[in-house]
């Protein structure tokens, strides 16, 4: 059974700090230092009954505070056995995210001592060994490596009394159930669990029922629903016409863009067009080593990268401030992708845009994101592109209809059909 928890009194943001959710005041301190003054909602609502030993399931978008809402509750409670019995334990789907999450708790714990390792393929197997026989508070990694050093005996998880799943569903959509089920039956049933999520597919129910005692649900936000200021264009394009638009639209947009694909092959092609007209680019995709995509991924917050050319595998794992643009040069498999994904940008309060191409035979990929999100996606006409293909196009702009489903409007309880969008 699962415990929403009760709903309190709305506070306005000025009102709203970290003080009175239970945090020492010496983590208080650090956290103030690091520039944190005023929780998000999902730090305010998560972090007192977390310190309070209890389990939580977190359901909020992706961008919206996650680690500082485990991570303070798991630092105090290190802190609070002065590190003599129990560690944490973190797991992630992606090699970007669980060095992000690394980086968040060092920044917080460094001060108190707190030792991590992280855990991930790609890297040294020894050197992860060498950290792990330090005795960390910590450990940080995916479930894949978490495995591997459990088989070979490097990795005991006896005493892990702090469990926490971040980005679940993301762990379940990649195949890592079979994994996640493994570690689960090794860590102590005595624990304190905290799930996060954006999405609750039904492995997220099984966990909840059978692995958690009694958790308190924390919803932020109904699953699918992205950032307010966020604003989204659709573009209907042929094939020929992608690469194209995407030159016309870095001319018009100045800031850094991540660009998603659906398949990383093309990663290469698309980075070495940019570069060909003098756009800095990078890619990051789960071909390029570890080196690589942590190059690529610091490269662009650092500016050395306008561009960053992605895979799905980052679209949880890339916490870059003042993104000013994502996308979508291929429509993702799956509909949360799309929430994930555009969450890159519009972060942190700030605004965001999110730019779609559609294939003609694509509204009902269209339809499904729409659903999920219950936002209507505009079609914007294409733009002029022929000095981009060097030949002269029809600008046609719509789906093939009989690929596209009646989609039932926002305004009446009728079904429209699509043509009447566009």
């Amino acid at each position: 059974m699962i415990h929403k928890q009760a709903e309190k009194p709305l506070l306005n943001e000025t009102e709203m700090t970290f003080g009175g959710l239970g945090i020492a005041p010496k983590i208080l301190d650090v956290i103030s230092k690091l520039g944190f003054s005023v929780p998000t909602s999902i730090q305010h609502k998560a972090i007192t009954p977390a310190i309070e030993g209890k389990d939580i399931i977190g359901i909020a978008q992706t961008g919206t505070g996650k680690t500082l809402a485990f991570g303070i509750p798991l630092i105090q409670q290190i802190l609070k056995v002065g590190g003599r019995k129990g560690k944490g334990l973190i797991i992630l789907p992606t090699r970007e995210l669980a060095l992000q999450v690394d980086e968040v708790m060092q920044k917080i714990g460094r001060s108190f001592g707190i030792k991590t390792v992280v855990l991930i393929g790609g890297a040294s197997m020894y050197n992860q060994v060498c950290l792990i026989r330090n005795n960390p508070h910590i450990v940080i990694g995916t479930p894949g490596r978490i495995i591997d050093h459990i088989a070979q005996r490097t990795l005991s998880l006896s005493d892990v009394s702090v469990l926490i799943l971040d980005e679940a569903d993301r762990m379940f959509d990649m195949g890592f159930a079979p994994q996640i089920a493994k570690i689960l039956q090794v860590v102590p049933k005595e624990r304190q669990t905290m799930l996060f999520s954006a999405t609750m597919p039904d492995g997220i129910v099984k966990i909840a029922s059978h692995h958690m005692k009694l958790p308190v649900r924390v919803e932020i936000a109904r699953a699918g629903t992205t950032a307010e200021n966020i604003e989204h264009e659709l573009f209907v394009v042929k094939r020929d016409q992608k690469f194209p638009l995407l030159k016309k639209l870095l001319e018009e947009y100045k800031g850094s863009v991540l660009i998603f694909l659906r398949v990383k092959h093309n990663a290469r092609k698309i980075c070495d067009g940019l570069r060909g007209v003098g756009i800095s680019s990078a890619e990051i995709h789960s071909n390029r080593s570890l080196g690589q995509r942590k190059e690529a991924l610091e490269g662009f917050k650092l500016g050395r990268y306008r561009v960053l050319v992605a895979t799905d595998i980052a679209s949880r794992g890339i916490d870059v401030k003042g993104i000013e643009l994502v996308i979508n040069y291929d429509l993702p498999e799956n509909p949360e992708d799309y929430v994930h994904r555009i969450g890159r940008t519009g972060r942190a309060g700030m605004t965001g845009k999110a730019i779609s191409f559609c294939l003609p035979d694509q509204g009902d990929k269209v339809r499904e994101i729409e659903r999920l999100t219950r936002l209507y996606l505009p079609i914007v006409k294409l733009p002029d592109l022929s000095a981009h293909m060097g030949k002269p196009i029809s600008a046609s702009n719509s789906f093939e209809r009989n690929n596209y489903p009646p989609r039932r409007s926002r305004q009446t309880n009728r079904f429209s059909y699509a043509k009447k969008r566009y």
